[in-house]
């Protein structure tokens, strides 16, 4: 286990989440799960946490109530190697989720993703290129290199 892993509030859901992720996310894996024996806040049987890892993060979800919500002041940030890996990761993340911009969403559980080219910052170096990620929703590989290119 990873001594550093995000700890993140969930309404009621963490346990639909996790099983979410771990469908998204090739090599993806459940490390750990506590269930509620009837004490505390949860009912008998009810995760209360779960344990998950993505692509070698391990992260930790709560069911925690209502009290907090995840916002985009925290989100994961997807490199991708292609565009098609690009659209692929969209696709699945976005389902039931909302845009936000320049390779940002909302997933259906609030989280937030960035879903970017592996050398994003490499190719927003470049004016033309960072005006033309601005423009975008869904990150556009292909337009970026050619912005990048022409900078």
């Amino acid at each position: 286990m990873n001594n550093l892993a995000p700890f993140l509030w969930f309404n009621d859901n963490a346990e639909e989440a996790a099983e979410f992720y771990l469908n998204v996310f090739p090599h993806a894996r459940k490390l750990d799960e506590v269930r509620s024996k009837g004490v505390g806040p949860w009912p008998a049987g009810k995760i209360a946490t779960i344990t998950i890892e993505l692509q070698g993060q391990e992260m930790v979800f709560l069911n925690g109530g209502p009290s907090y919500q995840l916002t985009p002041a925290f989100s994961f940030f997807v490199r991708c190697d292609s565009q098609e890996e690009i659209d692929s990761y969209w696709d699945k993340l976005i389902e039931g989720g909302k845009p936000m911009a320049c390779g940002w969403l909302t997933d259906r559980f609030g989280l937030c993703w960035q879903v970017v080219p592996r050398n994003i910052g490499q190719l927003i170096s470049h004016p033309k290129a960072m005006q033309a990620m601005m423009g975008m929703i869904k990150m556009d590989l292909p337009t970026l290199e050619a912005a990048a290119q022409a900078s």
